[in-house]
């Protein structure tokens, strides 16, 4: 959208039902009047499920496209149509002047759509029904969401309005999608979908304890090839990884996602993506990153051995004909980066899976490979570690420190984590 504050919106989609990004949060949504205005209620279903308390209010056009009765079962609440209307949840004798207190009495205001009228009246600062007026009359944040035609958000017009509206500390935008719009036109202009507007919105509402830090996260598998069809590799998914990165990205860190093989969206926030293979390419992709990162986490269960060679072409199976496969070690990337020259300015944060002796291990990597921290799970439990089940463990620094980080859904162990993280990296931010 052409400002610093807009949010980008990931090129591919995956859903986590159990995300409780937005757990005790109030939101108010307000839907304007476009074809995407039909997407209302899955979104303030998602909203739920994240945790979110949504109250929802309709323009006049939106009221066109979907309605209210469906959005107040989904919601729980009176849907907001009319500037005049009261409210029937003021208490009895007390009247309410609903579009005054509407906007002040939740933590974020979500627009989507956020149509291409919608937009210029709230620029403009008009207050002509009840969801202007409701934004007019309160100074909670606002996450727009444009949805449009791709030649009305060409506009420079319309452009102009969203830039002036981003411009201020208030107002922040999530970059539309991509696809085949109503109109038949492929281009940009699509709604995001609702986790990518629940990102955000987290997002919107988390402190910036992190902003100026730049780091980079690895997530994910490594493959080593075998033959041209075959590979070594292990059953991460590269979840916690880039849960991790969406936490931090969250506190305002400028964050790098170095990816191996896996089918996993980019969160909201994430500056970048590099996605690699092998572990030499996650270690070349490391190396290009270096001189532009202040904190480097291996989430990433690189493999310990590749083939000492791959083959030219598909072993065959044979009868009573088994391979020998001679196995090589692969780079130990964390610790070739403990070895570095100017290896001091860097945070340095690994992971250890283990399957016994957890923090015993974890203890001695940490040391060994002259760490700052280190994260320790034991993935021999049942439902934690690998795949898109829980997480729990420890977190164990330089300094002593051992945190008990309890089991949960990796979206949430990643905030607890990034959080028992900060004392660590803003220690780094001070001498940056």
């Amino acid at each position: 959208m052409g400002t610093s504050r807009a949010l980008v919106r990931p090129a591919s989609h995956g859903y986590d039902t159990r995300m409780p990004l937005l757990e005790g949060k109030r939101v108010l949504l307000g839907v304007g009047g476009g074809i995407s205005a039909y997407k209302a209620p899955e979104l303030v279903r998602r909203m739920n499920d994240a945790g979110a308390d949504v109250r929802v209010v309709l323009t006049a056009a939106a009221q066109r496209f979907v309605a209210p009765l469906s959005l107040e079962i989904v919601s729980g609440h009176p849907v907001g149509l009319d500037l005049w209307q009261g409210s029937s949840e003021s208490a009895p004798g007390a009247p309410r002047v609903v579009h005054t207190e509407l906007g002040k009495d939740v933590d974020l205001i979500v627009l989507a759509p956020a149509t291409a009228n919608l937009i210029g009246r709230i620029r403009h600062g008009l207050a002509d029904d009840l969801l202007t007026t409701t934004i007019m009359a309160c100074q909670t944040p606002v996450l727009l969401c444009p949805a449009m035609n791709t030649e009305m958000l060409d506009n420079p017009l319309v452009r102009q309005n969203i830039d002036a509206l981003v411009a201020l500390d208030r107002y922040v935008t999530l970059e539309p999608g991509i696809g085949l719009l109503a109109c038949g036109v492929t281009g940009p202009g699509r709604q995001p979908d609702p986790l990518d507007i629940i990102e955000a919105a987290a997002a919107l509402l988390t402190h910036k304890s992190l902003t100026g830090l730049r780091v980079v996260v690895s997530a994910g598998p490594t493959h080593e090839p075998l033959d041209p069809v075959r590979v070594l590799a292990n059953r991460s998914t590269g979840t916690m990884g880039f849960a991790l990165a969406r936490a931090l990205a969250a506190r305002g860190a400028s964050v790098t996602i170095v990816a191996g093989p896996v089918e996993q969206r980019t969160p909201v926030g994430v500056a970048r993506r590099i996605d690699v293979g092998s572990a030499a390419e996650m270690s070349d992709a490391i190396t290009a990153c270096w001189p532009m990162t202040d904190v480097l986490i291996m989430s990433a269960a690189v493999a310990d051995f590749r083939p000492a060679s791959a083959a030219p072409t598909k072993i065959k199976k044979r009868q009573q004909e088994t391979p020998n496969i001679t196995l090589a070690p692969t780079e130990d990337i964390l610790l070739t980066a403990s070895r570095r020259a100017d290896r001091a300015r860097v945070v340095l944060v690994g992971f250890a899976a283990e399957t016994n002796d957890v923090l015993d291990y974890a203890r001695q990597k940490l040391a060994d490979k002259d760490l700052d921290g280190i994260v320790a799970n034991d993935v021999a439990r049942a439902g934690v570690g690998f795949g898109r089940g829980d997480n729990a463990g420890w977190l164990l620094t330089r300094d002593g420190r051992e945190v008990a980080l309890e089991r949960a859904p990796k979206d949430r162990f990643a905030d607890a984590l990034a959080d028992a993280l900060t004392p660590t990296l803003l220690a780094r931010k001070g001498t940056a």
